[in-house]
């Protein structure tokens, strides 16, 4: 897996379509309920890590353990579960399915976000594999969104076109590239990698709220139409450059006299 990071405006934004599936740190996906696990015990809330499971695997139904501990429920394909918070340290989560199962070693850092993603490989027909993403929380810029985009659909690496533009080139199934943009509305499509050939998704008019971080999983197979995303939406805290509006002066009447100005800038 590889991470590169776009420096250019609106990356991709959000291949964000109809049938698209939101989660947020916390709570699983609409209708998929909460997971089973419990935090451990006596370990204070900001000493803890976030991992979110992940279910791209088109037409399958999954089960996932964390360190042999079962998640408590069947998950459909599309699902986003937001695990109970994880001490520090290497955890084993693995999702089962019917004919097999898959798994991979996570390092969970306190304070920190994952997401753990179980997808298909580019090949066709390949059996599932796992793909581990950190998630980039730090806080961010006014008027700005950040975007993580990841390949995981069984199809070749990939361009993205942004407004008419490519600003992203060959990304392959397991990469992620990652940029922080003008927060706005896009038009935005998913090509292949170094042809003329219609999209493989999209054309898609999608719109990006300040002050988020959306994770984007490309999932799906163009041969049979099945592409799709699954979108996992997480609220950032400002970076601390917006201008503030008021400044608090205390209720004693000490400052009563005094002329205080908030910082503004041009004429």
């Amino acid at each position: 897996m590889g991470r590169r990071e776009l420096l250019q405006v609106a990356l991709v934004a959000g291949l964000v379509m109809g049938g698209l599936v939101v989660g947020t740190p916390g709570s699983g996906a609409a209708g998929s309920g909460a997971a089973e696990l419990r935090p451990p015990a006596r370990v204070p809330a900001r000493s803890l890590g976030f991992v979110t499971l992940i279910q791209a695997v088109p037409d399958v139904e999954m089960t996932a353990a964390v360190d042999g501990d079962d998640v408590g429920k069947v998950i459909a394909a599309g699902a986003v579960v937001s695990l109970p918070p994880l001490s520090p340290g290497e955890h084993e989560v693995e999702f089962a399915f019917d004919g097999g199962a898959v798994g991979a070693t996570i390092e969970v850092r306190a304070g920190a976000s994952t997401d753990v993603v179980v997808h298909r490989p580019a090949e066709v027909g390949g059996d599932p594999t796992v793909s581990v993403y950190p998630t980039p929380t730090d806080p961010i810029g006014p008027g700005k969104a950040r975007v993580v985009l990841a390949h995981t659909a069984t199809t070749a690496p990939a361009d993205v076109e942004v407004d008419g533009q490519i600003v992203f080139t060959n990304i392959a199934n397991g990469e992620y590239a990652e940029a922080d943009v003008a927060a706005g509305s896009h038009r935005v499509a998913l090509l292949p990698s170094g042809v003329t050939a219609p999209p493989i998704l999209g054309p898609l008019d999608v719109r990006l709220k300040a002050g988020t971080l959306t994770a984007i999983y490309a999932v799906g197979n163009p041969r049979n139409r099945s592409m799709d995303v699954i979108v996992h939406e997480t609220r950032l805290k400002a970076d601390g450059s917006e201008a503030p509006t008021q400044v608090n002066t205390g209720s004693a009447g000490l400052a009563a006299e005094l002329r205080v100005l908030t910082f503004v800038t041009g004429g």
